[in-house]
């Protein structure tokens, strides 16, 4: 898997929607708790490996009355080389945040046991591409799309500084029809080491760079930005429940502050109107 994100190609095409977004829709957004209720209690009607490993996932086939989807299920929990955790509760506690953050770019996603053992279920994310197939098969995107899948990148890198997720790359970043951005799989995020409290992933002191240079978010909605400075352990806590530890909470809050540097140093050389928007 190759990480994020080398150059874009950018053409005109003749329709594209004007209202280009990294996120879900209001319809879509609309409907969250009707499909956490759905990952909960629909049938289960068929079920089938994803992916390789011991502990590799399966995506199952629901059905509750007249509406049938596919998700995904994980129940990993493994300490990695690197003192890291793959768990699946981190994909419900990603979720969780990113709602209370406003974001709606994580697929609804919620506890669900399959085969006697417990783990996360996620909505399928409707898509039309990885961002490794446009990169890998030179897709061409739209002149149209290019803002916003710039922003998406800068929003992107914003929210794995927050959650320590340094395991994102190119195929877990989906593409919808008209170029909006999904963002899947988060159960290697929220390191709450000593190393991952003191630095963030992105950023002037990043610990990812591009060719030896700092990859920054350059640019930011100033909603998200509120709705960082809003952030207390208390919230928190409230929107993750029991799938995040409080030692894991407080690393949260530590890269807040590291996050909230980062953005006023910016505001502070750019200007607030280059940096937010």
């Amino acid at each position: 898997m190759k990480p994020f994100i080398r150059n874009l190609t950018i053409v005109a095409w003749a329709v594209i929607p004007t209202t280009l977004a990294a996120q879900f829709t209001g319809p879509e957004v609309a409907r969250r708790g009707f499909w956490e209720s759905f990952l909960t209690a629909a049938d289960i009607v068929k079920s089938e490996a994803a992916g390789e490993g011991v502990t590799k996932p399966f995506k199952l086939f629901l059905k509750q009355g007249e509406v049938e989807s596919k998700a995904i299920w994980k129940n990993v929990k493994d300490k990695l080389p690197n003192g890291a955790w793959d768990d699946w509760r981190y994909e419900i506690a990603a979720y969780r945040l990113d709602k209370l953050l406003g974001l709606n770019m994580i697929p609804p996603a919620a506890e669900r046991a399959f085969q006697g053992r417990p783990g996360a279920l996620s909505l399928f994310a409707v898509n039309k591409h990885s961002l490794l197939k446009v990169m890998d098969e030179a897709i061409p995107i739209p002149a149209e799309a290019a803002d916003a899948i710039n922003k998406m990148k800068y929003i992107t890198r914003a929210f794995d500084c927050l959650i320590a997720n340094d395991d994102r790359t190119q195929q877990n970043i989906l593409l919808t029809e008209d170029w909006r951005t999904i963002l899947i799989d988060h159960s290697r995020a929220f390191r709450s080491d000593p190393e991952h409290t003191a630095r963030l992933i992105y950023g002037q002191d990043g610990f990812k760079t591009a060719s030896g240079r700092p990859m920054l978010f350059r640019q930011l909605p100033r909603s998200f930005v509120q709705s960082v400075r809003s952030l207390d352990a208390a919230r928190i806590r409230a929107a993750v429940g029991t799938y995040l530890t409080e030692g894991e909470i407080a690393a949260v809050m530590a890269r807040r502050t590291l996050l909230l540097a980062e953005i006023d140093g910016l505001i502070k050389e750019k200007g607030e109107a280059s940096v937010l928007y």
